[in-house]
């Protein structure tokens, strides 16, 4: 299977803490391989082969929501 890249509206980020926290989480995801995030517009996008479910629940380990975009 090969990497595909999947954008992500995530809420409730407004800082780089917030982009730090949801990168870290996202981060440990199997399989992930580019994770970026900006606080400014919402977007989170991931590269690499990945769930969408784990990527979201990730967001939400993390403390914020997310749905694919």
């Amino acid at each position: 299977m090969s990497a595909t890249t999947t954008e992500y509206q995530v809420t409730g980020m407004t800082c780089g803490h917030c982009e730090m926290s949801v990168r870290e989480e996202v981060g440990e995801i199997p399989g992930a391989e580019v994770v970026e995030v900006s606080s400014a517009t919402g977007k989170l996008v991931v590269s690499g082969d990945v769930d969408d479910a784990a990527v979201i629940a990730a967001v939400t380990e993390a403390g914020y929501t997310a749905a694919k975009a």
